[in-house]
């Protein structure tokens, strides 16, 4: 509907026109599965006196509107979610009366049955603009006020908001729950929250277990509350949380020079989640699947770190100081990432947390950034659609390396002063970039604005290649560092950056020397490496400092080719291989080739997430990259390759697992599933192998995939897990199934809009599995067709998740390109979301036809 899009112009103006002192909520959540009955009480004054507003709701009605004592009719005042405001007061009072709804989205208040008990579990995700689905609210950073929630609910349940929880009071009538039994039901009444921001108030509602604990803060003792549903709680590792959580309290004090601005910190793991976590103030919500049932890669456990850091780090930036409108959301989301590495690193055991975001974050924003949709950091988000569309790799990734960078720039003491005369200034407050600038200037003494208008307000990434001559010695007679950038973006930037020079040592590359140098422009000499000798392998970005893509040398790249565990430190060997996995998708190495790298560097790696990357990398580049003559059997060596180097991992290891799961996710022959079968059964174990309840699944879906098992086997499976988590995983299962019927069934579920977010996310990644593409063929035609229907039908999250998961992406051929260029050219009548998605899909696959051309002359 045309009123749920506000415009940053409309918001401005009513930022311009009133100022918001207080709301008091009131919520009703007895009157059944569906609907609840929402109240809010608005204090807020106007400028103009007689000028008129609108103030936000999305629910199924409004009953009652009252403003200044004075009722106005719903019929007249409430359409396309804005109810209207005529004649205001210098001061005035609203009170709105409506009926919300439930969602099984993740959006506004959600609802989920747990299967396993039949509990009810509700809680809120409000980012960007979905409070206005829990309760009338002027939808807007900008415009903070104190909020004070009210809650009638059952008496039995755990009640929690931004601020601590109050003793219940009875209160009138009766709750029937969903096994038909009556409950008696209370009422909570919350004190008023400090003045903040509407998108993150929260509230999380359902017989949630928890483990309590504190921590010692400036400010105090501050409660600490690990929250779950029961079903879940013998999985729970509180010990590993609290201390993450307690070592991010004292370094973001410290570092912050603020005390922690909430009275408690509360962190709920919820159900059918639709994003990994949300920082609501001192209530801060994350996906289940962060809770393990299983045994999971080290890698998991310490994203889940950075993800409990990065929430932590916004009750200073972005809770505490906010953001004056969504312009602003990558520094939020850039500076909390930023800062959740800065301290996994030097707070935590996970001490090579920069390596870890080298592999995952910055290659999601290469990839992001080199994509149709690219977009500046500082994006113009003109409106609510523009802020939903920049939820991507730049807003995070991107901006948290530009911030490394200008941590650099600026030096580390100045930048983290500058931080604390920002926090101290704008407590409680909205600001614009400029704001945090202006005291960086102050700190360091530097003029940040051609920093800010190169990196920051323009788009792409560069692309750094040495430049080295050398005598019949081998000593470097001219070393320098050429800058390109894509046509279509073609600044240059400043790059502070290492060279390191390495020897081949025993089979080991040896770093001998390293520079420190400032790239600017199309050519940079580098004189203080002139006159040494140039050694095997040459690597610019060494400890990787600046944010752009990185190009060996031909003798380099060699040496690197032949010796894919000569680096003895992680990081070198993740730059590496981000630089060949670069070059493979830039159609510059075979992906043939990069296969046999993988395949050569992983036997021995003990970095969790190096093996994690590879893996992925590895099988992106066999399933799409290489060319379709060589993709059978290339896929069949890369399974082979896999079982192999399972069987010869340490029993029990972290690279074992890993291995053994994609190893099942590549098992298409009959003698991959015959070992699969055997290590499912028993009757052919993998010593050291954990066949649990998540590698049950694991392996039970990769014989589905090659028609082993049988829609009887999935179900006698889900009667051994009776969970959400486990009917999830039977969906995933069933969709990966190799026939016809079983595609279309997946089809069929993924796009009803009833289907719970997280198993319509289970049901496309089955969907996605195919030995035979032939089975997905038909979707190409589907697909397209169903765009525009999808996206006016479903939540733009739902409609958003259809058109990325749900896209045959590997069929990886040109057809699919063309279908979906014919799509964007008979511009359809859809939001520019859908655009962009179908877009981005389709670089996706034009990528992949270049690169499987590149793979074809391999052998040329």
């Amino acid at each position: 509907m045309p009123g749920q899009n506000l415009t940053r112009d409309e918001a401005q103006a009513r930022s311009q026109l009133i100022e918001v002192e207080s709301y008091s909520v009131s919520l009703d959540l007895t009157t059944g599965p569906e609907t609840f009955r929402t109240r809010s009480e608005v204090r807020f004054t106007a400028t103009e006196p007689g000028a008129e507003t609108f103030i936000d709701f999305i629910g199924d009605s409004v009953e009652e509107i009252v403003l200044n004592g004075t009722s106005l009719d719903p019929a007249e005042h409430f359409a396309d979610s804005r109810v209207r405001l005529p004649g205001l007061a210098a001061e005035n009072t609203l009170v709105v009366t409506g009926t919300g709804r439930y969602m099984n989205t993740g959006e506004g208040l959600h609802r989920m049955v747990d299967p396993t008990d039949q509990e009810v579990y509700l809680y809120t995700q409000f980012e960007v603009a979905d409070c206005r689905r829990m309760f009338p609210v002027f939808e807007q950073p900008d415009l903070k006020a104190t909020f004070a929630f009210t809650v009638t609910a059952p008496a039995a349940w755990t009640m929690l908001s931004n601020q601590p929880t109050p003793e219940p009071t009875p209160a009138e009538g009766s709750w029937t729950n969903e096994r038909g039994e009556s409950e008696p039901v209370a009422t909570w009444a919350f004190e008023p929250t400090p003045r903040i921001s509407c998108y993150i108030t929260a509230l999380v509602a359902g017989p949630y277990d928890v483990v309590r604990d504190e921590v010692s803060t400036r400010a105090g003792v501050v409660p600490l509350g690990l929250f779950c549903r029961r079903s879940l709680r013998e999985f729970l590792d509180p010990e590993n949380i609290f201390e993450v959580t307690k070592q991010g309290f004292a370094f973001f004090e410290e570092h912050f020079d603020a005390p922690y601005p909430f009275a408690k910190y509360d962190q709920i793991f919820t159900p059918e989640y639709n994003a990994g976590a949300m920082e609501n103030a001192g209530c801060v919500t994350f996906s289940e699947v962060y809770v393990f049932r299983a045994k999971v890669p080290e890698a998991v456990v310490e994203r889940r770190a950075g993800t409990i850091l990065h929430e932590l780090a916004h009750m200073w930036f972005g809770n505490l100081v906010t953001m004056r409108w969504w312009d602003d959301l990558w520094l939020n989301e850039s500076f909390a990432e930023w800062a959740a590495i800065t301290s996994q690193a030097e707070a935590t055991r996970w001490e090579t947390g920069w390596t870890t975001f080298a592999m995952g974050e910055k290659a999601w924003a290469y990839n992001q950034d080199q994509l149709s949709s690219t977009h500046p950091i500082a994006a113009d988000m003109v409106d609510l659609e523009s802020v939903e569309e920049n939820f991507d790799g730049i807003t995070y990734a991107k901006g948290a390396s530009v911030l490394k960078q200008l941590v650099a720039y600026v030096g580390r003491e100045p930048f983290e002063a500058g931080l604390r005369a920002y926090f101290a200034k704008h407590a409680w407050g909205n600001t614009r970039l400029a704001d945090l600038l202006t005291e960086l200037e102050a700190t360091s003494g530097r003029d940040l604005s051609t920093w800010s208008q190169r990196w920051l307000e323009t788009a792409g990434v560069n692309t750094l290649r040495p430049l080295i001559e050398t005598d019949a010695d081998g000593v470097i007679t001219s070393l320098a560092v050429e800058q390109t950038a894509p046509a279509d973006y073609p600044t240059l930037r400043p790059h502070r950056l290492a060279i390191g020079l390495y020897d081949l040592d025993g089979g080991r590359l040896v770093r001998r020397e390293r520079v420190e140098a400032d790239v600017d422009g199309e050519r940079t000499e580098v004189p203080a490496l002139v006159g040494m000798r140039r050694g095997d392998l040459v690597l610019v970005n060494d400890d990787d400092l600046a944010y752009a893509k990185v190009r060996l040398d031909g003798e380099s790249l060699a040496t690197a080719l032949a010796n894919p565990r000569g680096f003895v430190d992680p990081l070198p060997r993740a730059i590496l291989v981000g630089a060949a996995w670069d070059m493979t998708r830039d159609a510059e190495l075979p992906a043939r080739d990069f296969v046999d790298l993988a395949l050569a560097t992983l036997p021995g790696e003990t970095d969790s997430n190096l093996v994690r990357t590879l893996l992925q990398h590895a099988t992106l580049a066999a399933s799409r990259f290489v060319a379709p003559q060589h993709r059978d059997t290339t896929r069949g060596r890369f399974a082979s390759g896999l079982l192999d180097l399972a069987r010869s991992a340490e029993p029990g290891s972290d690279a074992q697992l890993q291995l053994v799961q994609a190893f099942a996710g590549q098992a298409g022959s009959d003698e991959h599933a015959a070992v699969v079968r055997g290590w499912l059964s028993g009757e052919d174990p993998l010593p050291g192998l954990a066949v649990d309840t998540e590698m049950r699944w694991t392996l039970l879906t990769s014989l589905a995939a090659a028609g082993v098992a049988q829609a009887a086997d999935i179900d006698a499976e889900l009667q051994r897990d009776r969970t959400s988590t486990g009917a999830e995983r039977a969906a995933r299962a069933l969709a990966a199934r190799p026939t016809a019927e079983a595609k279309d069934e997946a089809w069929q579920r993924a796009l009803d809009p009833t289907t719970p977010n997280q198993t319509r996310r289970a049901t496309a990644h089955g969907f996605q599995v195919a030995h035979d593409r032939s089975l997905l063929q038909p979707y190409v035609a589907r697909y397209h067709e169903a765009l525009t229907p999808v996206w006016r039908e479903l939540t733009s999250s739902t409609a958003g998740d259809v058109t990325v998961l749900m896209y045959p992406g590997s069929l990886a051929d040109q057809q699919l390109a063309d279908a979906s260029q014919t799509w964007l050219d008979s511009d359809p009548a859809v939001p520019a979301g859908a655009r962009r998605l179908v877009a981005e899909n389709r670089d996706g696959v034009l990528r992949a036809v270049r690169a499987q051309a590149c793979d074809a002359q391999r052998d040329a």
